[in-house]
């Protein structure tokens, strides 16, 4: 914390978002090692569509991957879309990201094929960048909408791609309920058009503005 008054500094708060995510990441990659060395239990963990038992896999299949490869294609975006969305607050970005694997979980347990199997967090990845994409004009911030511009340019083509029907191996089911539930949580989680950052003095409730001290 830095500033007059123990005001939280920009610093602070890109701290804050890079230390979120940077355990985020080290969990997913714990996750598949101990799935590895348990000969893929945590597999299992995964949703397999409409069977009333796997809705209790909603949740933990977002931080489930099949094998390094997958669980390395998610880390880059997840790391930077995860650190962006949460430079504006943590306690917004986890109500983000909890509508988002919920709406994408039970989405996909909803309509995915028969006898499938869907895990990963690239639901998630599609999420948060709906929810960059158009939360700029949602609240009317031009740096937002410029942010959102940039993502496009960057990501825009794979979130395509992972859109297609055609592709084997790759619920596009997932991807486009994750990108519809973060453009969605960009409307229920909209901040009033002009509010800026806040900071928290150090007489204020430590969770009123939804960081906690790095």
């Amino acid at each position: 914390m830095s500033g007059v008054g123990g005001e939280w500094s920009r610093g602070d708060r890109a701290r804050a978002a890079g230390k979120l995510m940077l355990a985020w990441i080290a969990l997913l990659w714990l996750l598949e090692v101990v799935d590895t060395l348990s000969g893929h239990a945590l597999d299992g963990l995964g949703v397999t569509p409409r069977t009333p038992s796997e809705l209790v896999d909603v949740v933990p299949s977002a931080f489930i991957h099949f094998g390094f490869a997958h669980l390395a294609a998610n880390t880059v975006p997840l790391l930077v879309l995860g650190f962006l969305a949460a430079l504006a607050g943590l306690r917004r970005f986890l109500l983000v990201c909890a509508l988002i694997v919920l709406v994408d979980g039970l989405g996909v347990w909803l309509i995915a094929p028969a006898h499938t199997n869907t895990a990963g967090a690239s639901g998630l990845i599609f999420g948060l960048f709906g929810f960059l994409l158009v939360s700029g004009f949602v609240e009317r911030r031009p740096w937002g909408v410029l942010a959102g511009l940039l993502i496009a340019a960057i990501w825009g083509g794979s979130i395509l791609s992972g859109l297609a029907p055609t592709q084997t191996g790759v619920s596009w089911q997932g991807h486009l309920l994750g990108l519809l539930a973060g453009v969605t949580a960009a409307f229920v989680f909209r901040r009033p058009a002009g509010v800026v950052f806040r900071t928290r003095r150090a007489t204020q409730d430590p969770q009123e503005d939804g960081w906690s001290r790095p």
